[in-house]
């Protein structure tokens, strides 16, 4: 495989497993390419045409030096000018891939959290309230995300002669889809809290994360409260959402919220609200969607190379 070939496999795969369903997400890619074709020629000039095919503008080719077949590849969470160096240290690595976004990715973070309204409205909220809500929200994080030195990874990237890339929603859509399926797997034995805390222990990268002390908390509840209506709100869409949402889901009969990680602000607006909170584990939840899709690249015959907390577990035999 090529660095693109890896890329357009990524981008299919967050497809495939996009929470809103594939029709729906093809639907939206429709309607950009209407709005594309209706603009003028400088206007279309200056659009981001990568937005055309692939939804999440968290997941990018940073780098594409076009030289190669990728036969070894250095896989993390975060990718920074540390992993690069080694990367070119090691000799061998073709290709660095990121999960945590980088330069023009980083930078554009914020577009993928549209996807979060439409998984809370086919949870019960209504969309206009759920688009209403995470709107402000979407503003905050592209303010938070201007000032920050999105291009430093990228800029070593390319005197280090790296091929790099990043792909973060794509593989929160996989670890969303794995626990979605997990929990109808074993919803006749998940009465409270701590049942679904057991369910998640039996994942390999939450076991592993146990013993490195970074395993399953319950932010909110007790073991012992009932968990009511589960759901995975909190695992893909680039990052969290908005503090104001917690009310609306426990009007539409929310009981536990499964997260990959939670702000104390946050967390105290769902206690508040008297809506339990599982946070899985940040790391062991990217480690998670990474594997799922690293495994369908090792399928091709490519070697990852796993660092940067990155909990890497197969699961599939070659």
């Amino acid at each position: 495989m090529i660095t693109k070939q890896i890329y357009d496999l990524a981008i299919q795969l967050g497809i495939k497993y996009d929470l809103r369903g594939v029709a729906r997400v093809k639907k939206n890619l429709e309607r950009l390419q209407k709005k594309y074709d209706e603009l003028g020629q400088k206007a279309q000039e200056t659009f981001d045409k990568d937005k055309l095919t692939n939804p999440y503008s968290d997941s990018l080719i940073l780098v594409d030096n076009n030289k190669k077949q990728i036969k070894k590849v250095l896989a993390g969470i975060d990718m920074e000018g540390t992993e690069l160096l080694l990367a070119k240290q090691l000799g061998d690595i073709d290709l660095v891939i990121a999960h945590h976004p980088e330069g023009p990715a980083l930078a554009d973070l914020h577009d993928v959290m549209h996807l979060q309204a439409q998984v809370l409205a086919d949870y019960g909220v209504p969309i206009n309230i759920a688009e209403s809500v995470i709107r402000s929200r979407i503003s905050e994080v592209h303010r938070g995300i201007s000032p920050i030195n999105h291009n430093r990874a990228v800029d070593t990237a390319k005197l280090l002669d790296l091929d790099f890339m990043c792909l973060h929603t794509p593989a929160d859509n996989m670890a969303a889809d794995f626990i979605i399926k997990l929990l109808k797997k074993n919803e006749k034995n998940l009465e409270t809290v701590g049942d679904v805390m057991e369910m998640l222990k039996t994942v390999p990268e939450y076991q592993e994360a146990v013993k490195r002390k970074v395993g399953p908390m319950i932010f909110s509840g007790t073991p012992d409260s009932s968990c009511g209506k589960i759901v995975v709100t909190e695992f893909t869409g680039g990052t969290n959402g908005s503090k104001d949402m917690f009310e609306k889901m426990a009007q539409y009969s929310f009981g536990t919220i499964i997260g990959m990680h939670m702000s104390e602000e946050h967390r105290k607006e769902a206690e508040k609200y008297h809506l339990n909170v599982i946070i899985a584990g940040h790391m062991a939840s990217d480690s998670l969607g990474m594997n799922l899709l690293l495994d369908e690249v090792e399928k091709k015959g490519v070697e990852v190379v796993p660092v940067s907390g990155l909990i890497r577990v197969k699961r599939f035999k070659k």
